[in-house]
């Protein structure tokens, strides 16, 4: 099965990963910016994300299998690569694994160590709002059964963009809770030790994020021996959201 992606533009091929409970849908905005540039961008949804296939095998092998699938598919060779947060991991192992299919790489605020489970709250949440079908009878409903669990008003407006309405007129989350809260642990697991991507890679981490401190920086140089790693000013995790004006300069810079 081949993953769903959004692809517009056209140009060198340009692909984007998403994070944890995200889809491709959430860099629209971004990949615009980049299409006008002369980009042919592809929006990929991983397995268990979005649009793409339900299945009960998740850890990162197979996701970098998936996109190595999604390339051979589109015809795709020597792809410019953006992962963040979980994409970012999958974009890592892919360019390890299957460095011929890219030409630059880049990483949004994620380092290739462990990273220990933190979606407790946030999963917690989704699965009672799967359960509540009460909840479901309106975006409003949802957010407002949400509150109790996530106070963050943007993360819950990101985990909100997974519903959509189900024939019986009530909401449905698209990604596949049961599968990803049972494989919870993979998300955060390191990459394989001494491996190695020797091509041009730029790491972009939030200055407000706590995903890759200057102690990371040894390590992300141990992996990727040619990597920049830059800073991104008043962002968090979240930061082509953030500062999405920084960050597309930074990008475009590094693709020269």
């Amino acid at each position: 099965m081949i993953l769903h992606s959004n692809i517009s533009g056209s140009g060198k091929a340009f692909v984007i990963l998403h994070g944890f409970l995200g889809m491709g849908d959430n860099w629209k905005s971004l990949a615009s910016q980049f299409e006008e540039a002369g980009y042919e961008m592809h929006l990929v949804d991983q397995r268990n994300h979005g649009r793409s296939f339900h299945d009960s095998v998740f850890n990162y092998e197979v996701l970098a299998d998936d996109l190595k699938a999604y390339c051979e598919a589109k015809n795709l060779k020597e792809i410019i690569l953006l992962g963040h947060s979980m994409g970012g991991k999958t974009a890592m192992l892919f360019a390890i694994r299957y460095p011929e299919f890219v030409d630059k790489l880049i990483i949004a605020d994620i380092g290739p160590k462990e990273y220990p489970q933190h979606h407790q709250q946030i999963l917690e949440g989704l699965q009672a709002l799967s359960a509540s079908k009460e909840a479901r009878s309106s975006r409003g409903d949802a957010d407002a059964f949400l509150e109790n669990y996530i106070q963050d008003w943007g993360t819950r407006q990101f985990l909100l963009k997974n519903l959509y309405w189900q024939k019986d007129k009530t909401l449905a989350l698209r990604m596949n809770l049961p599968v990803l809260v049972k494989e919870i642990e993979s998300i955060g697991e390191a990459l394989p030790t001494q491996t190695i991507y020797e091509g041009a890679t730029l790491f972009l981490k939030g200055m407000k994020s706590k995903y890759i401190s200057q102690d990371d920086e040894h390590l992300i140089h141990a992996h990727f021996p040619n990597a920049e790693i830059k800073g991104i000013k008043d962002a968090g995790h979240w930061l082509h959201a953030e500062n999405p004006e920084d960050f597309y300069k930074e990008v475009m810079q590094f693709l020269g």
